[in-house]
């Protein structure tokens, strides 16, 4: 089993830097927001942690690309670092403090590019997740701070914490009847949004989520850390890994029943 270690410690590392960053502009009054192309908004904050995170990586990593939200794909090769430097821009730029800084490390392989490691930072609810293939997924407030991560084990869909971050997106795709029916099965619904329900699926406190469209960044890091907690994470069409352009992640035990109810097209 390869050993990640040096890269994990870089990955906190460059989590430590952004989350200075972030944290020093989170509730500006002078805070810069645009618009872009895709009508989501992109702060100065964002740019800012991309690029003293790809800083650093030139530095560290001279030979391994870069995929980050802001400023796409730098380089190539067999590693490739997947940035998304403020994941919940909307809740940033509106006070709201769950967003978080994903640093997730992606190595070629069969099926292409695969987790290898997954930093999750979340400056503002003060609460850091990690994960390297293999090694397992932690949480704490460094390497030698940490406690490990395990999915629940609830195995019946109508004991189950569904969480989702909006409904629009269920019926632009035309997947909104199955999802109000998995929801009126589960025992509980909340709709936390962007990186914080995959990482209560890893702590146990979650058991199933889902979204239907995202990016590559939005989702690299989290992937290895559920997977690495025990859990499993996919696309809607059941891939494994962070590909499809959407996602669903649980436990495990409920994760083909989750796929059921969400693939109800008629």
């Amino acid at each position: 089993m390869p050993d990640y270690r040096d890269d994990l410690r870089l990955a906190h590392v460059l989590a430590d830097a952004a989350d200075a960053a972030t944290m020093d502009r989170f509730k500006a009054l002078d805070l810069k927001v645009e618009t872009k192309p895709d009508m989501t908004p992109v702060s100065e904050a964002d740019k800012a942690a991309e690029e003293l995170i790809r800083g650093h990586l030139g530095r560290a990593r001279p030979r391994d690309a870069i995929l980050g939200e802001e400023y796409g794909v730098e380089g190539t090769g067999p590693r490739r670092w997947v940035i998304d430097p403020i994941d919940g821009t909307k809740n940033y730029v509106r006070g709201v403090p769950v967003w978080a800084t994903l640093i997730a490390l992606m190595e070629a392989g069969e099926g292409g590019y695969q987790p290898v490691v997954g930093v999750v930072s979340a400056p503002a609810l003060a609460r850091r997740w990690w994960a390297s293939k293999g090694h397992g997924a932690f949480t704490g407030r460094s390497l030698s701070s940490a406690s490990r991560l395990q999915v629940s084990q609830v195995s019946r869909m109508k004991d189950a914490s569904f969480a989702y971050s909006s409904l629009s997106g269920w019926e632009e795709r035309s997947l909104l009847d199955g999802f109000l029916d998995l929801s009126r099965e589960v025992w509980r619904t909340r709709a936390y949004g962007d990186f914080w329900p995959y990482m209560m699926v890893a702590e146990g406190s979650v058991d199933i989520c889902a979204e239907p469209e995202l990016s590559l960044w939005d989702m690299a890091a989290t992937a290895i850390v559920v997977t690495e907690a025990g859990g499993s994470f996919t696309g809607l069409d059941g891939r494994p890994g962070p590909h499809s352009g959407n996602a669903a992640a649980s436990n495990g035990i409920l994760h083909d029943e989750l796929l059921g109810y969400l693939n109800q097209r008629y």
